[in-house]
Order: C-alpha cells, then structure tokens, then sequence
C-alpha cells in the first residue's frame, strides 16, 4: 500500500483522503440505521394496549422510552391525543417530516464521493500522462523504458483507486437510500395506525359518557318514584 501511494502520486493522496471521508460516513450511517431498528409492529401493539384503556400516561412514557423515529412520531401523536382526527393527522406528518432531515443526513456527500472520486482519477491519469511526455521528452532512448513504465504506473494507479472509491461509495449510497425509503413508509404506517387508535379511543370515551348520563338520569327517575 505505502509503495502504491507513493508510485501513484500526489493524487493518490487526494483518493485517500476522500475515501477516509466515505468510511467515516458509511459508519455513521450504518450506526445511525442500527440505532433507530425496533420492530414498529411490537411498538404499535404496546401502545395500543395503554391507549384502548386510556391510560395515555403510560402510552406517552412507552414512546417515550423508545428509541428511532417511529417512536418519535407516536410519542408526538400521544402527546396532543385530545385534539381532533384532522389535527392529529397534521401532527403525525409534521413530526414524520422533521426526522426525514435526519435519515438523510451525509447522503448528498457520499453521492458526491462516488461522483468526484473518478474525476480525481482522471485528473490524476492525466497528470501521469503529461508526467510521461515530459519525461519522454528529456529522457534518451535508452530511458525511455522506465520513464514510460513509471507514467503508466501512475495514470493506471489513479484511474483503478478513482473507480473502486466511486463504485464502493455508490453502493453504499443506494444501500442506505433504500433503508431511508423503507424507514419512511414505516413512520407513515405507524403514524396513521398511532391516529387512529386515539381517535377510536375519544370515540369510545363519547360513547361511554352518554351512556352513563342515561343510567343516572334513569335512577333518578326510579329515586323520585320510591319517593312519592
């Protein structure tokens, strides 16, 4: 490896340089996506345990508790689960917005290194070329063997580092668009399920409050019949 950046150049040093920076961010993304996994399923059914009996407190610390976005956006829901459908909705998406920054995050960048990564190797195969005719053109003829062998060395150095930088970098990159993607549907799943279960909740609670007026007012009735 020493030999191979010190025969390819001053480019090569570039290449190293960016795909330091590219291992940085796939470990960054790859400890983010491995923080944010819980099963939303097992989330949802917890939740809607506490919520069915209106125990909203327990609800709200249980979100509260877990970690990654999909709990986020329920804990936002549960937080303001005496407003309407309408506005629960609203909540649900604003909150499901405001964590798509962070699932997105360094994504542009890696893009950009499987995108600059092959330029920095032309450029460097260039610069080995010029290196070459200059050399070709002061060496004499018995030299010219080493010199030519020394510039392809280099242009072929910087064109193969530049191609397998890019093609990692892209790989990763769509790795990670694509578990953002799924992430997305998820918290949109878990954010019109965690709407729905609060807004079957006030209805049952609307429900039960008439009825229980209705058995009053009955025994009064009865209270007043025994009465006269």
């Amino acid at each position: 490896m020493i030999e191979l950046i010190e025969q390819g150049g001053a480019f090569v040093w570039v290449l190293m340089v960016i795909a330091a920076w590219g291992m940085i961010i796939v470990l960054e993304r790859i400890i983010f996506f491995q923080q944010t996994r819980v099963n939303a399923g097992d989330l949802l059914l917890g939740l809607a345990s506490h919520v069915k009996k209106g125990n909203y407190s327990e609800a709200i610390h249980e979100a509260a508790r877990a970690p990654g976005p999909v709990a986020r956006v329920c804990h936002a829901v549960l937080l303001r689960y005496d407003l309407p459908r309408a506005d629960l909705r609203d909540i649900a998406q604003e909150a499901g917005q405001l964590e798509v920054p962070r699932m997105e995050r360094n994504l542009r960048g890696l893009h950009a290194l499987a995108l600059i990564s092959p330029l920095v190797g032309m450029l460097g195969t260039v610069s080995g070329l010029i290196r070459l005719f200059i050399d070709l053109s002061k060496e004499s003829v018995g030299q010219l063997g080493g010199a030519m062998s020394e510039g392809v060395y280099q242009s072929l150095v910087t064109t193969a580092l530049g191609l397998a930088i890019a093609i990692s970098s892209y790989l990763f990159y769509l790795y990670f668009v694509g578990r953002t993607k799924r992430l997305v549907h998820r918290i949109e799943r878990a954010g019109i399920e965690i709407v729905n279960l609060v807004h079957d909740s006030q209805s049952r609670a609307r429900d039960i409050k008439p009825a229980k007026k209705d058995q009053e007012s009955e025994g009064e009735t009865k209270k007043r019949a025994k009465a006269k």
